[in-house]
């Protein structure tokens, strides 16, 4: 009877105790304009060369956000009374603490601490309704077959999205940095499945976020899964969507289920963007909590709210495509929408079909409570190939297999122009997709064509060339004004229009700042105007309504 007694008390000790300790976000007032304006005058020494490259090429600014926080100021909240800080984020200038709600909110006192917000949102505002509590790789850990596939239950998924064809055009993701953020990536040092990766030196690093350590096992082999799907490569079983790309491993996954995870997911977003990396692959949702009040609540899911969410938007504005898997919360009695980072603008989230393209039953759908189309698109996830953490070409189902199909896909379709930004090559997937004029909740735009994608995107990067190099004349057919656009290498132009008998009707003088012809009072029909800069002379030909 003793012993009973003492167990129950144990157990009200113990939750007694989890109840009192919480999670927050303490937010830092503004960094030190004196050091910022240091760093943004000599960037190299916050960011390396290759992200400078990538947000030059692209047109990327460099902000106050690229400056990182103040470690000082992180020290002295870790020094405070009962108080752990276990990430930092310099794009929200935050760090994620955990402690009783007396020690966080004594953070206050500390002049340069300007904002908590608190994991459980009583705590902040009126608590929202308790959700489901699932297991975020339930799908994922279902018995599998250890069936040996051959390289054509891989090329399925492969060309599903026609990355074959990107492959057949010699774009297999080279010179193009990638992430992935899972839960660990056991054996990726000795799996055969990345020989060719390691040899080449394109296994660029590994950090785990939650243990503070380089090594990349981590607490799980899910991440050793969905790794193989971009960058796997056995010759003649198997070959991942982006067996050519560069690649960085980050675990941002802890052992319990906290919004912590999201903490370190968004600093490792930010060592990814600092890194030069162009694509990052998450294949995680964050939804419900082992503590049920840090649950987020489908309100919360609008792609603002959540820590993930503004990591994410953060993430995309700096110039890089975040592609995230939708979640397994589809089926009846589930929590049903996409979770977060996946509800955020700033995440390229991807759904689950099957092996016909049909939608997998456990993928999560759409809208966002704020009415927006998600998921974006969809790829294969139910059944899909994988190879495990020790070499063996297997299946598995869930978005966290769609996902990183697609973002190797994305890598492969990105090397063919990497000077185009990450707005660009993202809608130029949506329109490729099977359902971009009718989308649907569970599908989004549908089954993308990257095949497609890349031949919109290598227009569009030839006639950025051309408008690099040549005049353009526009509207045409034209009514009332003809207007023209000058190349980077002229500010002046004469400007003469000839009738199709070769009679000049039309002289004129134009410069960058007076660019427009009238031509109301011209018959209808066809004309021949030709610029002359430089010494040099092009005709075009206008058709006058």
């Amino acid at each position: 009877m003793m012993k009973k007694l003492s167990l129950l008390l144990f157990v009200f000790v113990t939750t007694l105790s989890f109840a009192q300790i919480e999670d927050a976000l303490v937010f830092l007032e503004a960094k030190d304009p004196a050091v910022v304006s240091a760093a943004l005058a000599n960037p190299i020494t916050i960011l390396s060369q290759a992200a400078l490259d990538r947000k030059n090429a692209q047109g990327t600014p460099i902000d106050d956000r690229d400056v990182p926080l103040n470690e000082t100021q992180k020290a002295e909240i870790n020094a405070a009374t009962g108080i752990t800080v276990l990430a930092k984020s310099k794009w929200l200038n935050a760090v994620y603490v955990r402690g009783t709600e007396t020690n966080i909110n004594n953070l206050l006192n500390l002049p340069f601490v300007e904002e908590i917000e608190f994991a459980d949102k009583s705590l902040n505002r009126p608590a929202g309704g308790k959700q489901f509590t699932n297991d975020k790789f339930e799908v994922e850990n279902e018995s599998q077959s250890r069936i040996v596939y051959n390289y054509g239950t891989a090329r399925n998924q492969t060309e599903m999205i026609a990355v074959d064809y990107l492959h057949e055009n010699d774009f297999i993701g080279q010179d193009i940095l990638v992430a992935f953020m899972d839960n660990g990536y056991p054996g990726v040092l000795t799996n055969p499945a990345y020989a060719t990766l390691r040899s080449e030196g394109r296994l660029l690093g590994y950090y785990d976020f939650a243990a503070r350590v380089d090594n990349p096992n981590g607490n799980g082999s899910h991440g050793a899964s969905t790794f193989s799907d971009a960058a796997g490569f056995l010759d003649g079983q198997f070959v991942g969507t982006a067996p050519g790309a560069s690649y960085y491993l980050y675990i941002t996954e802890d052992s319990d289920e906290s919004p912590a995870e999201e903490a370190y997911w968004v600093e490792a977003l930010e060592r990814a963007d600092s890194l030069g990396v162009y694509v990052t692959n998450t294949s995680l949702g964050y939804q419900d909590f082992d503590n049920p009040t840090f649950d987020h609540t489908y309100e919360d899911l609008d792609g603002q709210t959540t820590i993930a969410a503004r990591g994410a938007n953060a993430g995309f504005d700096k110039g890089m495509i975040n592609v995230t898997s939708a979640g397994n919360d589809g089926r009846p009695g589930d929590f049903g929408y996409v979770a977060t980072p996946g509800d955020a603008p700033g995440s390229f989230t991807i759904g689950s079909v099957t092996s016909a393209g049909d939608p997998s039953g456990f993928s999560s759908y759409g809208p966002t409570v704020d009415g927006r189309i998600k998921p974006d698109v969809v790829a294969q996830g139910s059944s899909a190939a994988v190879i495990d953490r020790y070499g063996n070409v297997t299946t598995s189902s869930g978005t966290s297999f769609s996902s990183p199909i697609t973002a190797g896909a994305v890598a492969s379709l990105w090397s063919a122009v990497p000077h185009l930004n990450n707005e660009l090559v993202t809608q130029a997937i949506r329109e490729s997709a099977s359902r971009y004029t009718n989308p649907t909740d569970k599908l989004g735009y549908g089954i993308p064509n990257f095949g497609d994608a890349l031949d919109a995107l290598l227009l569009l990067s030839v006639e950025e060339q051309l408008q690099d190099t040549q005049f353009a004349l526009y509207p045409n057919p034209v009514s009332t004004q003809i207007n023209i656009s000058f190349p980077k290498n002229s500010d002046s132009a004469e400007f003469a229009l000839y009738n199709i008998l070769g009679e000049k009707i039309l002289q004129t003088n134009i410069t960058t700042l007076r660019n427009s012809v009238d031509v109301s009072g011209l018959s209808s029909g066809m004309y021949i105007a030709s610029i002359t800069s430089n010494n040099k002379t092009t005709s075009y030909k206008i058709i006058k309504k």
